[in-house]
């Protein structure tokens, strides 16, 4: 049963929800496995498999996000943003995406789960300006770190950080960023059941 499976995935990540983030949770995969068959949100079909590799995924990222407004880049059908939002009911999250089908799925869900902390919006990234001033700048399979940095330098001020979730250890990128920015912390995720490094990398403007 998916709801055993997941409060033993959430045991095994010492990661403490109340029973209704639980089922919040459980609602959106069944949501996202419904949605998928139609709308293609994620190449993850079996829905044990999204309990892994995209609720405890964005779950571990959680307890390292500051602030109470974040903007999740890229969102894709809702991950990390979505996840983090039944996690963090006391911080805003705007979900980010370009495309339609995404954001209505979006919608869907914070209507269906009766989620206040979540503004989905539907719009390219280099022209979105926010209306609050934001704590950071989420980022998941969204892009390069050069072209986060890029599209999404207007988003935040030098208190804001940029907040980009990867598997393996970007050496390369963190070795190249442009001009006006800084690395600040790498902090390794360990995601139980998921194959692979994982680890969230943490940069800031100077």
């Amino acid at each position: 049963m998916l709801e055993n499976k997941f409060k033993q995935l959430l045991a095994q990540a010492s990661i403490s929800l109340s029973e209704q983030q639980v089922q919040q949770l459980l609602a959106y995969v069944a949501l996202l496995d419904k949605w998928n068959k139609a709308y293609n949100l994620t190449s993850v079909r079996d829905p044990k498999d999204m309990l892994v590799k995209h609720i405890m995924d964005s779950l571990v990222v959680a307890e390292h996000l500051k602030g109470k407004h974040y903007i999740d880049v890229g969102t894709g059908p809702g991950l990390p943003g979505m996840v983090l939002a039944i996690a963090l009911p006391d911080t805003e999250f705007v979900l980010l995406d370009s495309l339609g089908k995404r954001v209505t799925f979006l919608k869907q869900v914070k209507h269906e789960l009766g989620l206040k902390n979540v503004t989905p919006v539907q719009s390219r990234v280099e022209e979105y300006q926010p209306s609050v001033k934001l704590d950071g700048v989420l980022s998941r399979a969204f892009a390069s770190i050069d072209d986060m940095l890029h599209w999404c330098a207007h988003l935040i001020d030098q208190d804001g950080r940029f907040v980009a979730l990867k598997g393996q250890y970007p050496e390369q990128e963190l070795a190249n960023l442009p001009d006006g920015f800084s690395f600040e912390q790498n902090i390794e995720l360990s995601v139980p059941e998921l194959e692979g490094e994982r680890h969230l990398i943490i940069l800031k403007k100077d």
